[in-house]
């Protein structure tokens, strides 16, 4: 029982190392696509609004894999209502970062999401 632990340990690490992997790509990723663009149309503005997008969704995904890390990691450690709370308490902290990300790169709230999907799908169709 104890090689399951270590194993299920080690792939909560790796998957740890993966999301901090994607937030640093992330970061690189949407730092050269900020410039080529900037440079490529010499429009700044926009190129910081879409830079901005795609820093959030490198986060994002990054903090995905953060919390099934931290979810995972959970298994292996001895079960008390410390651990329990800490856990519960980092879960919220990313997911409120990860609402919030989200609501920044898409402008709306998640409830809106599927009336202005609708609205856009209707005004194409004309």
């Amino acid at each position: 029982m104890s090689d399951a632990h270590a194993i299920i340990e080690q792939l909560a690490k790796l998957l740890e190392i993966a999301g901090v992997a994607i937030i640093l790509g992330g970061v690189v990723l949407a730092s050269a696509i900020f410039v080529r663009a900037g440079l490529a149309s010499r429009n700044w503005r926009l190129s910081y609004e879409q830079y901005r997008a795609n820093l959030g969704r490198g986060i994002l995904l990054g903090l995905e894999l953060l919390v099934g890390a931290d979810i995972i990691g959970t298994i292996t450690a001895p079960l008390s209502f410390e651990s329990v709370g800490l856990l519960a308490i980092i879960v919220m902290i990313r997911t409120f970062l990860s609402f919030s990300l989200e609501t920044e790169i898409e402008g709306c709230w998640p409830w809106e999401r599927a009336a202005r999907k609708a609205e856009g799908e209707t005004d194409r169709s004309r």
